[in-house]
């Protein structure tokens, strides 16, 4: 887990999870990346979730 720039969690495949405010507009923004289209959108959904 990294604090820095938001809250990034780093999963053991190597796929990650960051949550963090807009510099812009008074939002978090969540943001993912994986190994698949679907791996993304479950890690987004699940961001989304934490989030609220």
């Amino acid at each position: 887990v990294d604090a820095l720039d938001g809250v990034k969690y780093w999963l053991a495949d190597e796929s990650w999870l960051l949550i963090r405010p807009s510099g812009t507009e008074p939002v978090l923004r969540v943001y993912a990346e994986g190994r698949s289209p679907g791996e993304v959108e479950a890690l987004l959904q699940f961001g989304e979730g934490l989030a609220k």
